[in-house]
């Protein structure tokens, strides 16, 4: 087969990697990519949004499957374009895409369907907004850009200040664009959270490893949010009980709800899951692909075909598929350049890459250039380190051993992925 992998993040350079080991696979592209994936696959350079422009490349490099990263070519229909034009892509089309593309959607569809969630509230108008901050009696709330922000819409109000500050920062000031038109302001949970991703063929699905992610900055969840700095996978807190708990309250009720609603669900559906303090599961929100850094610990874990798991899903039999997993732990660590997810600096040559010769270690691009031969800085989130073990502690040991050896002026990441999970198990 022929493959496109479309994106050029961490998450796409693992997806290559994986679907490289199949023997199916004879050519192997990626658009537009990105300088780590050059000795794996032929990188192209079309931009994820210029659907006209992959379509044509498809057609013309006879592509027999390509398989979508990022959500922004999902959310404007690049599944419904190459469908038209007679080409086999893996995603789901822009109506289903809609449960990212709209987190107001999403919380509706949850009530209608009884999906457990948080109590919500939505607004279209900066002053009511504002009204109804004034009228609470709790703190913090959740305010959350109805569109898509890049992983950073979302914002954990500590009091009524940081709430107003927030709405104003998205409707009023427009820092996220369009996607801060309507809002969410929900009750905040407290707990911890976990990913669950499944692949769907639109009746029937198949699940990866759980994860966890980390987004906050700093170690022990302090600083801003950011597009995550490492996880870890499987995910301690998802216990035997909790996975069937949300299987059956909130990953089937969502296939069941889609088909019913005239948008069936085939591809990668991630449901963001906060279990509260009375170990009961509520969906936070819904990504439409595999989560970045979550698909860079997930992959490495996946023991069978990549693309046999995704030709399952389109042919509508993954009802008679399970797929394999390495026994053990995956851990990744995110290197960020200094100042990320604000203003920062970027052309700093990196060092030490060829020192990564742990076959259970990977190490993934998401924000790199070349100069001269030498891989540079070119991105907040600039590579992800990803380590294999035998169990959880191992994970952690190694990925840090390996992670030392990486380094450029203002090199940033944390030192505490996955001690959340250490803690659970201990």
């Amino acid at each position: 087969m022929n493959v496109l992998i479309i994106g050029s993040g961490g998450r796409e350079h693992a997806m290559v990697k994986k679907t490289a080991e199949s023997p199916r696979v004879k050519e192997l592209y990626c658009a537009p990519g990105n300088p780590g994936m050059a000795g794996v696959c032929t990188c192209v350079d079309i931009k994820q949004d210029d659907i006209e422009g992959l379509a044509r490349f498809a057609k013309a490099q006879a592509i027999d499957l390509t398989i979508v990263g990022p959500e922004l070519p999902l959310t404007l229909g690049i599944v419904d374009v190459f469908k038209e034009k007679g080409l086999l892509i893996f995603g789901p089309d822009r109506r289903a895409s809609i449960l990212e593309g709209s987190k107001i959607f999403t919380k509706e569809f949850s009530k209608k369907y009884s999906i457990p969630t948080a109590a919500f509230e939505t607004f279209d108008d900066a002053a009511r907004a504002v009204a109804f901050l004034d009228s609470l009696k709790k703190y913090p709330v959740v305010i959350k850009a109805d569109g898509l922000a890049s992983g950073k819409g979302v914002i954990i109000a500590k009091d009524h200040d940081e709430a107003v500050s927030a709405v104003r920062d998205m409707m009023i000031d427009k820092n996220f664009g369009t996607a801060g038109q309507k809002i969410l302001i929900e009750d905040y949970i407290n707990g911890h959270e976990a990913s669950f991703i499944v692949v769907s063929d639109g009746k029937h699905f198949s699940e990866f490893s759980s994860s966890q992610d980390h987004k906050r900055l700093l170690d022990n969840d302090l600083g801003p949010n950011t597009g995550g700095m490492g996880a870890f996978a499987p995910a301690t807190l998802v216990t035997p009980r909790l996975r069937e708990k949300i299987i059956n309250t909130i990953i089937r009720p969502t296939l069941t709800g889609m088909e019913k609603e005239g948008r069936p669900y085939t591809g990668f559906l991630y449901a963001g899951v906060m279990v509260d303090e009375g170990g009961e599961p509520l969906l936070l929100e819904y990504n439409c692909r595999l989560g970045d850094p979550e698909a860079e610990v997930i992959l490495p874990l996946l023991k069978s075909d990549f693309i046999d798991f995704v030709m399952h899903s389109l042919d509508g039999t993954l009802k008679q598929y399970q797929p394999a997993f390495h026994e053990g732990s995956a851990v990744c660590v995110v290197l960020a350049s200094q100042g990320y997810p604000a203003a920062y600096q970027t052309g700093f040559e990196i060092s030490g890459l060829d020192s990564v010769t742990d076959p259970d270690c990977f190490v993934f691009h998401a924000g790199t250039a070349t100069r001269n031969g030498r891989y540079i800085t070119n991105g907040g989130r600039v590579l992800t380190v990803t380590a294999r073990g035998d169990d959880l502690c191992a994970a952690v040991k190694r990925v840090y051993q390996n992670t030392e050896k990486i380094y450029w002026q203002g090199v940033h990441y944390r030192r505490d992925i996955a001690q959340k999970g250490l803690n659970v198990s201990a």
